[in-house]
């Protein structure tokens, strides 16, 4: 990475991201008795393990996790992977990465579940970037940034750090 990174947010900020999109959920799912979040791997997975935390010590909402895989660089749409399928019809899925940067990651994400018998698809990312090229809403974005097409972000998540850079 470049020298020129700043932190844009650190680890309590984060915490408090985490906690308050998991209240927003509990908020809007309130009635279903259990739900799945779906990460990207790997940050994704990590968030949406942070979530799952949070939801569970405000609700009785069960909560189970999926780890989708993909592979991001792909120029086409990719093969997309996950560990589990849904155990239940209609369920409700929370699809959750770190980043929405131009939305295709998403896109390709969601196109399995679409083939299943869902209720309701919702996304949750930890940072959103305003200049995307695919049509993706997010329902439930931690931070909002205003980027460059030559900036980027990068979202640290490991046992020595927790923090999101711009660079």
């Amino acid at each position: 990475m470049q020298n020129t990174q700043k932190r844009i947010l650190e680890k309590a900020q984060i915490d408090q991201i985490i906690r308050r999109m998991a209240y927003e959920i509990y908020e809007n799912n309130y009635d279903v008795k259990k739900i799945f979040l779906a990460g990207i791997d790997s940050n994704g997975v990590k968030i949406s393990e942070m979530i799952k935390k949070e939801v569970n010590a405000i609700s009785d909402i069960q909560v189970e996790l999926i780890r989708i895989d993909i592979d991001k660089d792909a120029q086409s749409q990719p093969v997309v992977s996950f560990s589990k399928e849904p155990d239940v019809p209609n369920f409700t899925m929370v699809v959750v990465d770190d980043v929405l940067n131009s939305g295709r990651t998403m896109v390709y994400a969601l196109d399995p579940f679409l083939k299943m018998p869902v209720r309701n698809i919702q996304t949750a990312v930890l940072v959103n970037r305003t200049h995307k090229r695919f049509p993706i809403a997010v329902d439930y974005k931690g931070f909002e940034l205003g980027t460059t097409i030559e900036e980027h972000i990068h979202v640290k998540l490991d046992e020595e750090e927790y923090s999101v850079y711009l660079y």
